[in-house]
Parts: C-alpha cells; sequence; structure tokens
C-alpha cells in the first residue's frame, strides 16, 4: 500500500481495501480501534472525523501515518481525476 492520497475519498478506499483484505467488518475494526462504527463508515466515505480517530483506526490495520513534502497534482493528476469523478455522473 504505498499510493500517493491526496483526497479524503482516496484515503476512504484504502481503509476499506485494507479492512476487507484483513476480513474485518467495520463494526469489528471499529471494536479493535475502540470507537464508534460510525466514525468507520465516515472514514471510509471520505467525510470529516478527528485526526485522533483517523490515527486509532490506522493503528487497528496497522498502518501508520507518514507526511511528506508533496508540492501540487500534475496537470495530468487533476485531468484524470475530473474524467473519474465525469464517470461517476448519471
Amino acid at each position: 500500500m504505498t499510493d500517493i492520497i491526496r483526497l479524503p475519498d482516496e484515503l476512504g478506499h484504502q481503509l476499506r481495501a485494507r479492512r476487507e483484505a484483513l476480513g474485518l467488518s467495520k463494526s469489528a475494526l471499529a471494536e479493535k480501534a475502540g470507537k464508534v462504527r460510525e466514525v468507520v463508515y465516515r472514514l471510509e466515505a471520505g467525510e470529516d472525523t478527528t485526526v485522533s480517530s483517523l490515527l486509532a483506526v490506522m493503528g487497528a490495520l496497522g498502518l501508520v501515518l507518514r507526511i511528506e513534502r508533496a508540492g501540487l497534482p500534475s496537470a495530468s493528476e487533476v485531468a484524470a481525476r475530473f474524467l473519474e469523478e465525469d464517470d461517476d455522473a448519471p
């Protein structure tokens, strides 16, 4: 798991993939992290939550947060993101 994450929903997809790879339900992950199930739902949906909740869930998944200098997304990254959003439109 070495993807670059720039948006909350990208983080949510990674957290969900890790949870599923470990065979954990959302409830089981929440219990392991010492949080309510709603926290897991919010994180996986890319919604706002507290940093402490994020770190608790990541810890329960065996993950750590690493901060590194990134700069702005490239033009191709932005274009790809807009194409993904267009594909989701009804």
